[in-house]
């Protein structure tokens, strides 16, 4: 059952929103989302090559099914993986500062898969990162099936980065891939607290960043929705990985107080 909007009670307004229910086979509404493209690893040492193929992104029964596939493809910038997956954006699109931030997913499961729900800075193409921010409100990575992690990330005059992050489980240590969930920031100046369901797990604080960091979540971010395959964090699939693996969206929300 999809849960109800936060009630008003709660002060906060929608002002952005995907339900994601356009024909099947669509692809992500193109006022609403656009794509990273490529297979450089992204930072991060992954696998696959992203593209804007239906194939890796559509909308299916209701929901958007970001798809990782294990295929040998060669992308438009000539380097050939054997993986593809889609990572969407609302860069240049939509961006705000502020607010609470929601998706009800479906992760996919398996060693090497990386869901994320996350957001980075708009000034990321002037700024570059970390300085830009930036804000994950979900992250998993396979070989921890019943985690989720909910991190920042900003810079640091002494480290590569300043971080803050946290990770929750469910009930009876039940796995985040057997069923959707709703993961949510709610943001202020000041502040900004992470939730699963309706269990708030972490708050991060400007007055408690880290020494020698910079608290950089003062300005407007957008959203990024993506399927990485391997990288250092979560390691390479192996012979126990399944694919296709699905994550599936069934909406993104953005609300302002």
């Amino acid at each position: 059952m999809v849960p109800p909007p936060i009630p008003p009670s709660s002060g906060y307004t929608l002002v952005w929103s995907d339900e994601f229910n356009a024909a099947d086979g669509s692809s992500p509404d193109a006022s609403k989302w656009t794509y990273d493209i490529g297979g450089n690893g992204w930072g991060n040492q992954e696998l696959e090559t992203y593209t804007n193929r239906p194939v890796n992104a559509q909308i299916k029964g209701g929901n958007l099914a970001i798809t990782a596939q294990k295929e040998t493809f060669t992308g438009t910038d000539g380097i050939t993986r054997d993986y593809t997956s889609a990572r969407i954006k609302t860069q240049g699109l939509f961006n705000q500062a502020y607010g609470r931030f929601e998706a009800r997913i479906k992760i996919p499961a398996g060693q090497g898969m990386w869901p994320a729900f996350w957001m980075l800075g708009n000034d990321i193409t002037t700024s570059g990162w970390p300085k830009c921010g930036e804000i994950d409100i979900m992250e998993n990575i396979g070989r921890e099936p019943a985690l989720v992690h909910g991190s920042l990330h900003g810079p640091s005059s002494t480290a590569p980065t300043s971080d803050e992050t946290s990770s929750v489980g469910l009930p009876n240590s039940a796995n985040f891939a057997d069923d959707f969930h709703v993961y949510a920031v709610e943001w202020d100046p000041t502040q900004i607290r992470f939730f699963v369901d309706s269990n708030q797990y972490a708050a991060f604080d400007k007055a408690n960043w880290p020494a020698n960091g910079t608290w950089v979540f003062d300005h407007p971010f957008f959203i990024i929705l993506n399927v990485a395959v391997g990288g250092t964090w979560p390691g390479s699939p192996d012979a126990t990985t399944q694919f296709p693996q699905q994550m599936l969206v069934d909406y993104v929300r953005v609300y302002t107080k």
